[in-house]
């Protein structure tokens, strides 16, 4: 058994699903955040910004920015209701058409009679976008609010503006209980960048498709057809009946993960290949994988159903 990231086909391209502009709470114009990911090396981003009153509700078109290296995704951030904590939900959508109707949504509070937040997840989903619980551990979220998220592709499990400006970037712990309860999610990296402080360039997804097309990308990602990466690149992974082996860029540290506390580590230097045997996960409907490198940069398997 392979993960699909490593059996599609096509190449991989890297890309940066959260992203925000001058159009809502960040700093650079729309075209120069485009500019600076395109000068990084990267093949796509979705420009995300907050789809609130506040900011006029705007759905950026990044379609100009577009050429034959680096293409864009049609996103934004999307926010209607109160999460348990009572503060306001906030949930990514890649890949949404232009005519989508926004929340009512005038600022970052809830207001009385706004959609929920599961009520607009689902219709951002319903429209063909590509839907993300989007950091967990800076919203304080809690698992019944993870729960009631029944239209999302993906857990949002590293946020790079998160990890720089609060020490919060985490979603791990949010995504592994939800697949213990068998909800079939894939795992997303992003920046969240506003390119206020040094929250960009930091995590990012690598898609496999056959061609750096924003629908093409879109379907890739909803397939779960990606890994997740701060630098280290994931080349293969293989699931037999007794062992996971796992190919990749030199790393020290390879990582399985499953069910409960069940997981297992092998550590050494410049690592490009490791075995890792299955018997702690007999109980574990699903496994994921984490490498680490020398720097500690990190890259993450979406999870492998047994």
């Amino acid at each position: 058994m392979q993960l699909s990231a490593f059996t599609a086909p096509g190449r991989f391209w890297r890309g940066n699903l959260h992203t925000h502009s001058t159009l809502s709470d960040g700093v650079l114009p729309p075209e120069e955040v485009c500019r600076r990911y395109k000068a990084e090396g990267y093949d796509f981003i979705a420009l995300t910004d907050h789809l609130i009153g506040a900011f006029d509700y705007p759905l950026a078109d990044t379609r100009p920015f577009r050429d034959k290296d680096f293409t864009t995704l049609i996103g934004a951030e999307l926010h209607s209701g109160a999460m348990q904590n009572g503060e306001l939900w906030h949930i990514l959508a890649v890949g949404l058409p232009f005519g989508f109707t926004p929340p009512e949504a005038p600022g970052f509070s809830p207001v009385p009679g706004q959609e929920s937040g599961p009520e607009i997840a689902a219709r951002a989903r319903a429209a063909g976008a590509f839907v993300a619980v989007a950091h967990p551990q800076w919203s304080g979220m809690t698992l019944d609010d993870a729960r009631s998220i029944k239209a999302a592709h993906a857990v949002e499990v590293y946020n790079h503006g998160c990890a720089t400006g609060c020490d919060r970037a985490d979603g791990f712990h949010t995504a592994d209980l939800l697949l213990s309860e068998g909800r079939r999610l894939s795992l997303v990296a992003t920046d969240d960048a506003h390119f206020s402080e040094p929250d960009h360039f930091g995590g990012w997804v690598m898609v496999k498709a056959e061609a750096n097309d924003p629908d093409l990308i879109l379907e890739a990602l909803k397939g779960g057809d990606f890994y997740s990466s701060q630098g280290p690149e994931l080349r293969n992974v293989t699931v037999k009946e007794d062992s996971l082996t796992v190919t990749s860029s030199a790393v020290t540290t390879i990582i399985v993960q499953g069910h409960g506390s069940a997981a297992v580590a092998r550590h050494g230097q410049s690592m490009t290949q490791g075995a890792i045997p299955l018997t702690r996960f007999a109980g574990s409907p699903w496994l994921r994988v984490t490498i680490i490198d020398a720097a500690g940069r990190k890259a993450w398997s979406n999870p492998i159903w047994r």
